[in-house]
C-alpha cells in the first residue's frame, strides 16, 4: 500500500519551489519515484514511505531557502537529492539552510552578490582555510576551489590581515601548442592567468584591482616567478597545481614565510603535463600527509556548483576512467 504525506507550501513560494515548468518537482518525482500533486497550497506526496519522507524533507528545506529570498536552482535540488541518498551520516538535507545563513557570507561581488559555501565540501574547505596555514583543495572542475580561495584572499586583504595577494599558476598549455605569442613578457603569460583575472574582476572590480596591482599589492604571475622569493604577510593561491612538477611544488611550498597563508588547488584528472611526467600535486599530497598544520580537502562531484550538466559530465568521466583502470589491471 502506498504511503501518503503532505506539506503546506505558502502560496507566494509555490512558483519558486516548483521551478520553471515544474522542473524541480519533476526532478524529485524522478529521483524518488513518487507522485507529487498540488491542491491549493498543500503538496500531496505518494510513494514508498522512505522516499516520501525524503521528498518532504527536501521540499521543507527548499521552502526555507525561498523564505530567505533565494531562487531555488536545479543545482540546489540535485544537491539536496544527493545528500538525502548519501550513506554518510554527516550529509543531511537540513544542512542546506544552515549553509544559507548570512553569517557564512565571505564577501560580496562588485554586483552585490554574496559569496558563500553552497555545499558541505565547500564549507569544510573554508573552515580548513580559517584554521590552517596551508590548505590543498583537490577535486573536479566547478567545485569552487579557486573562486572561494580568492574570495578568502581578497577578504583577508581588505581586512588588513595580509599585506598583499599573490595568485599564481603554471604557464602550461592545455593539451595544445599555441606557438609563439606576440608582445612583452606580461602579454605572453596573461592568457594562462586569465581565469584568475576574471575572478578578481568579479569580486573586486576592475578599477580596484588595477590600482592595487599597480602598487604591487596584488600580483598575478606564473609559478616560475616564485623561485628565489620568500613570501611573508601574503595570501598566496596556487591554481592548477596538477600541472606543476615535483620540483616546482617543492619550490613553491618552501617559499611561504611568516604571516602568510597558502591555498593550493588542482584537479588530478585534468593534468596537462607531458606523458608519463609525475604531477607535483600528486607527490605533495603523499609527502605532506602526516603534517598536522596542513589540511587537504577532497571535493567530489556532489560539490559541483556549475550547471547541473557539468556534474553529470564529471560523474560520467569518473565512471569511464574507473572502468578503464579496472580493464588495464585485468589485462596485466
Amino acid at each position: 500500500m502506498a504511503y501518503i504525506d503532505t506539506i503546506n507550501v505558502p502560496e507566494e513560494h509555490i512558483q519558486n519551489v516548483f521551478g520553471q515548468f515544474d522542473k524541480n518537482i519533476k526532478n524529485l518525482e524522478k529521483a524518488f519515484n513518487v507522485s507529487i500533486v498540488l491542491r491549493d497550497d498543500t503538496l500531496r506526496v505518494v510513494g514508498v514511505e522512505d522516499n516520501v519522507k525524503k521528498t518532504i524533507s527536501i521540499i521543507s528545506e527548499m521552502i526555507k531557502l525561498s523564505k530567505n529570498g533565494n531562487v531555488i536552482s536545479e543545482q540546489s535540488i540535485n544537491y539536496a537529492i544527493s545528500l538525502s541518498k548519501s550513506k554518510d551520516k554527516d550529509k543531511k538535507v537540513e544542512v542546506i539552510s544552515e549553509l544559507d545563513k548570512d553569517s557564512n557570507i565571505i564577501c560580496h561581488t562588485i554586483n552585490g552578490k554574496p559569496v558563500k559555501a553552497k555545499t558541505i565540501g565547500q564549507q569544510k574547505y573554508l573552515e580548513a582555510i580559517d584554521k590552517n596555514m596551508i590548505v590543498f583543495g583537490v577535486g573536479p572542475a566547478g567545485t569552487g576551489k579557486t573562486y572561494l580561495a580568492m574570495a578568502k584572499a581578497i577578504t583577508a586583504f581588505k581586512n588588513n590581515e595580509v599585506n598583499r595577494i599573490i595568485l599564481t599558476r603554471p604557464a602550461i598549455e592545455a593539451g595544445e601548442k599555441l606557438g609563439f605569442l606576440p608582445g612583452d613578457l606580461q602579454s605572453k603569460v596573461d592568457p594562462y592567468l586569465r581565469p584568475l583575472y576574471d575572478a578578481l574582476y568579479e569580486i573586486m572590480g576592475a578599477e580596484s584591482f588595477m590600482k592595487n596591482m599597480e602598487k604591487g599589492l596584488i600580483e598575478v604571475a606564473p609559478l616560475a616567478y616564485m623561485r628565489g622569493r620568500t613570501l611573508d604577510n601574503a595570501y598566496i593561491v596556487l591554481d592548477e597545481a596538477q600541472n606543476t612538477t615535483p620540483a616546482q611544488m617543492k619550490m613553491f611550498l618552501t617559499r611561504i614565510g611568516f604571516g602568510s597563508k597558502a591555498i593550493i588547488t588542482g584537479d588530478l584528472s585534468q593534468k596537462d603535463l607531458a606523458k608519463n611526467e609525475i604531477s607535483g600535486l600528486e607527490v605533495a599530497l603523499k609527502v605532506i600527509s602526516r603534517i598536522d598544520e596542513i589540511s587537504v580537502i577532497n571535493f567530489t562531484s556532489e560539490d559541483v556548483v556549475r550547471h547541473p550538466l557539468v556534474q553529470k559530465i564529471v560523474n560520467a568521466y569518473e565512471q569511464y576512467e574507473s572502468k578503464v583502470k579496472k580493464s588495464n589491471v585485468n589485462n596485466r
